[in-house]
């Protein structure tokens, strides 16, 4: 398992729609609104920008985005955009029932590996969730730029929510494929914990998004990961003499250090530097 997507998981219709519309409403609102949001410090529980850190990116992404921390979501709702005005309420839906997909599919993951699964599962549902809702513009000259440069995503897995726009596309055999949109479904991507989680068993995946010159495209991305103090290894069910550990242990920190300094965003480096050979 790299990426796959889900179908038949049980979400509203209307939630997933609904997180769409608003979605696009709130990148249609006066810029002079959404600049409110804008801030370069990229541990902000909400923030609007462009790249992964605009600040040291050579090359910014042709995109906008809105990143929203999840959790504890009751706590952080209330620091979320007030325009549009159900903004609110419909994303922290549409936080909700992501989440219990996230839960059912790592449980699942977790008993195909043969790890004991209840302590990590307790801490995932108490960790960290950030939602990142993502516009990506027509573009006058696709084939000059990318809506975001190849990469992985650090946490256990990414669940995508696409509108009907292709764009998002996987590294699978050396080849970029289109994940092709299927309406509601969630693309569900391995993230560099779960990596190093495994020992290498599931690898994370390396996508990247292209632009067209025709319509904008709307996709909404949940991180789903432990708690930033939390440490991450090798389980020990996957390590033995024949299949010694192949990363160090991890947390969410160190990771945040790497995306401040402008080093994260390039590929698979950031898990690079966590393995041990």
């Amino acid at each position: 398992m790299h990426a796959a997507q889900v179908v038949n998981h049980g979400v509203d219709g209307e939630v997933v729609s609904g997180m769409l519309d608003v979605a696009r409403r709130f990148f249609d609102l006066p810029f002079e609104v959404r600049k409110r949001y804008m801030s370069p410090d990229v541990r902000a529980p909400v923030r609007y920008g462009t790249s992964f850190n605009q600040v040291n990116d050579v090359v910014l992404c042709w995109r906008d985005f809105l990143k929203l921390v999840c959790m504890p979501l009751a706590t952080v709702v209330p620091s979320w955009p007030d325009a549009p005005v159900d903004l609110r309420g419909v994303a922290s839906a549409y936080a909700e029932a992501n989440q219990r997909v996230f839960m059912e599919v790592m449980e699942a993951t977790l008993h195909a590996m043969g790890v004991s699964g209840a302590p990590l599962l307790e801490d995932l549902a108490e960790g960290s969730q950030i939602m990142t809702v993502n516009c990506y513009p027509e573009c006058p000259q696709p084939e000059l730029t990318l809506g975001m440069p190849p990469h992985s995503d650090y946490g256990f897995l990414t669940l995508v929510l696409q509108d009907e726009v292709e764009g998002l596309q996987v590294m699978h055999a050396g080849d970029w494929l289109t994940v092709e949109p299927l309406p509601g479904s969630f693309v569900v991507n391995v993230g560099d914990q779960l990596e190093i989680l495994s020992n290498g068993l599931y690898r994370s995946v390396l996508h990247r998004v292209r632009v067209n010159g025709r319509r904008p495209r709307v996709s909404v991305a949940s991180f789903h990961s432990v708690a930033a103090e939390r440490v991450v290894g090798p389980a020990p069910e996957l390590v033995d003499e024949r299949n010694p550990r192949r990363y160090m242990d991890t947390d969410f920190a160190t990771f945040l250090a790497d995306l401040a300094s402008g080093a994260v965003g390039n590929h698979k480096s950031f898990l690079h530097s966590r393995m041990l050979f």
